[in-house]
């Protein structure tokens, strides 16, 4: 999971306390830690420093830098969220246990308990095999959550090294920078953003933001300086007069401006398929009050002055995000046409936007109780632990915990006021379940605002909700194609996966004996512990998953048959090849004949593999692989939306990968059809342009179609790629058309 990879040389530069740039950052370091919190000892801090010291000696960063510097810098981080010398010193000793030959024992013996429970919690799981970089990274991020529900600070650790990793991740290779970048847009700047760090989440994004797609940053970031000296000249008079008129209505306030982040610009233009001229908030105010009641003077006082956009005007104060951030939100149009943003807050909601919950976080006293704001914020904590519970696939889990890491909200009503957040496009079966689960399985209407709706209407703010049960009810699948909370996403498919399995092992049995029959063999012969061997063979635990698996479709009864007496059947000419362990990983390699889209599975000819329509995965893209009743195997890109609808039965998923081809000529000319999606300006040439940079590319035109909005184009084409490092080309080109504003790949032809 971090960036950064320790290589043991021979000594290079001295990494003794001696060191002039080790002795000038660590007494930085201290005197942050004696201005921030005067009453800590530092002594832990000093001493686990001569242990980082000591135990990190020879080992060098990417950069070619001592590696002991990178802990120093995460704990310099630590020490700037003012955390207490426990969490700095556990920061110091962050990488000890992984890259040392240091144990959590050692630590615990030097350090206390509470030190090495915070290290152990950090120490990332790398000793453990796991089949791919997906549960890798998704049992690395179970394992984070499952600390952090006991000691924040584990994450916050975390936090700070992902920060100090991003910032020099220069050193490291492309791939590297991509990889770790796409982490951190995904999990930890959205795990910041849920603990309300809003300032390493804005950061985090940026500096991912550069690695992920260099080009579009660039673009964003000569857009946005093409007009910050006109922004800031016109914020500059804006801040002057405001100034002026708090004076004149005695009104104790201080004013700051900003540019919006390059992420979070580009995140609007893509959202919204606009220019960086229509992002309306671009710039913006921040009002800092000294009460509530001052923030509401000011926010009529703006009104007063500037005249208010319609639809702009939001109450976090009254109504707090999730992540406790409060703040009176307004856009407002200056003179000149120029739009911009109002944020107005008090000191103690400037400083939690800012920090988060390490704003007052306090360990002062080990045993201080945790306050009732703190333990709301981590409520979502303990509610991800329990969920994970019933996900026994990492994938899954991942996929659900970057579904609730950065939801936009929609705040709704139950019938006696009480106040319910979902998230944006929530249905009335999204709040049923958020109320109890049982209410949401036998959910079978609702009313919104008095009047009955649909069970996949969208929620509204302010929407006040009424649930309709029935005893006896259960979900249906088909629920999972609209509801949006995870919750009610996991709860559905646990009771889906309970009586789906129940089935499949009902159908299992019978597919079973009527092989048995078919070759005149009692199934009475065979004991338990017969099942249990060929259960192991193929890598399931128990009789029931061995039969919830025939039922499935994973493994024909033949197969288990003959494995059960061996011989007794005729099976097909590659069942005697495979090995044990061959099947237990279920790794089948999807290969495409020339000229063809066909697929197989190889060693298992009964199936018929298939590329599903909903996302029609190309080769190179990472897929999976997902049993189907009748039809054979489907393969899915992996990021396809629907893979997590359909993956709610873990046992009928099928590890797939595209296969190698023979000859590379023959590679070439497999082609797949890809949609592509061009957001454009409407110009003379534009459709000339694009069309040259597809021909440049040897890519051959299936379909093209146009069609012109308000104040853009829309060009669609239906091209040949030949995997998807050819499609990232072509894209690429496509964007580098002066005047288009977004390519889209879309999933249906």
């Amino acid at each position: 999971m971090a960036a950064t990879q320790t290589t043991p040389v021979k000594p290079g530069p001295d990494t003794g306390p001696g060191n002039e740039l080790f002795a000038e950052k660590f007494r930085e370091l201290l005197a942050m830690v004696r201005a921030n919190r005067p009453t800590d000892d530092p002594e832990i801090i000093r001493k686990a420093w001569e242990f980082c010291l000591e135990h990190h000696k020879g080992q060098m960063r990417a950069s070619g830098s001592p590696y002991a510097l990178h802990p120093l810098e995460v704990a310099s981080v630590l020490a700037e969220m003012k955390l207490d010398s426990t969490a700095i010193a556990a920061g110091l000793l962050h990488d000890a246990v992984e890259d040392t030959p240091v144990t959590t024992e050692d630590i615990t013996a030097m350090f206390g308990e509470q030190v090495a429970h915070i290290v152990e919690g950090v120490t990332k799981i790398d000793k453990i095999q796991f089949a791919n970089r997906e549960d890798r990274q998704a049992e690395n991020v179970r394992k984070m959550l499952l600390a952090m529900v006991s000691d924040v600070r584990v994450v916050m650790i975390k936090l700070a090294d992902r920060l100090h990793n991003m910032r020099t991740l220069q050193h490291l290779s492309p791939e590297r920078q991509q990889a770790i970048s796409r982490e951190t847009l995904d999990i930890y700047a959205p795990l910041a953003h849920r603990l309300g760090m809003g300032k390493v989440r804005g950061e985090l994004e940026d500096l991912a933001f550069r690695y992920v797609d260099p080009f579009t940053f660039q673009q964003v970031h000569d857009a946005v300086e093409a007009r910050r000296a006109e922004g800031e000249q016109f914020l500059a008079g804006v801040e002057a007069l405001l100034k002026e008129k708090l004076a004149e209505n005695n009104i104790k306030a201080r004013v700051e401006w900003r540019i919006k982040r390059l992420y979070s610009i580009n995140q609007k233009l893509l959202k919204s398929k606009i220019s960086v001229d229509q992002v309306y908030d671009l710039l913006a105010l921040r009002v800092i009050t000294a009460s509530v009641q001052d923030c509401y003077a000011v926010f009529g006082l703006i009104h007063s002055i500037w005249r208010p956009v319609p639809g702009r005007i939001k109450d976090f104060i009254a109504m707090p995000r999730p992540n406790l951030y409060q703040s009176l939100h307004t856009t407002v149009m200056g003179e000149g046409g120029h739009q911009f943003e109002v944020q107005i807050r008090t000191e103690e909601m400037h400083r939690i936007a800012e920090e988060g919950i390490a704003a007052h976080w306090k360990y002062k006293d080990p045993g201080s109780p945790i306050s009732p704001r703190d333990e709301q914020r981590l409520a979502w904590i303990r509610q991800l632990v329990e969920w994970q519970r019933e996900m026994t696939d990492p994938n899954e889990f991942l996929s659900t915990l970057k579904i609730d890491l950065y939801p936009e909200e929609v705040y709704t009503f139950t019938p006696k006021g009480k106040v319910v957040v979902l998230p944006k496009d929530a249905t009335p079966l999204d709040f049923a379940y958020s109320i109890h689960t049982e209410v949401g399985n036998t959910c079978v209407g609702a009313k919104v605002n008095g009047r009955i709706v649909p069970l996949r209407s969208r929620l509204r703010n302010g929407d006040i909700v009424e649930v309709v049960t029935q005893n006896g009810h259960t979900p249906s699948r088909d629920w999972l194609t609209f509801v949006k909370s995870s919750r009610a996403r996991n709860k559905i498919k646990h009771w889906l996966n309970e009586h789906q399995r129940e089935r499949a092992i009902d159908i299992g049995r019978k597919l079973l004996e009527r092989e048995a029959r078919k070759y005149k063999v009692s199934l009475a012969k065979f004991e338990e512990t017969d099942y249990e061997r060929v259960a192991a063979d193929y890598s399931v635990a128990t009789h029931s998953d061995l039969m919830a698996a025939i039922g499935f479709g994973k493994y024909s009864a033949r197969q288990v048959l003959n494995r059960l007496s061996p011989g007794l059947t005729q099976p097909a000419a590659a069942e005697p090849e495979q090995t044990a362990g061959e099947m237990s990983d279920a790794v089948r390699r999807v290969s495409a004949t020339s000229g063809t889209d066909s697929l197989q599975v190889e060693g298992h000819n009964e199936l018929l593999v298939y590329r599903a329509r909903c996302c029609n995965p190309i080769r190179g893209e990472e897929i999976i692989g997902y049993v189907t009743r009748g039809k054979g195997v489907a393969v899915h890109a992996r990021n396809c939306p629907n893979v997590q609808n359909l993956l709610y039965e873990s046992d009928r998923r099928v590890s797939v990968e595209w296969a190698r081809p023979v000859d590379e000529a023959i590679a070439r000319r497999q082609t797949y059809p890809v949609r592509l999606t061009i957001f454009c300006d409407d110009r003379t040439g534009m459709l000339k342009e694009l069309t040259a940079v597809i021909s440049d590319e040897n890519a051959n035109i299936r379909t093209v179609d146009s069609r012109t909005g308000q104040d853009e184009a829309i060009v669609e084409f239906v091209v040949d790629a030949e995997d998807v490092r050819h499609l990232a080309r072509l894209v690429q080109g496509l964007r580098r058309v002066p005047g288009v504003r977004d390519v889209q790949r879309s999933p249906k032809l």
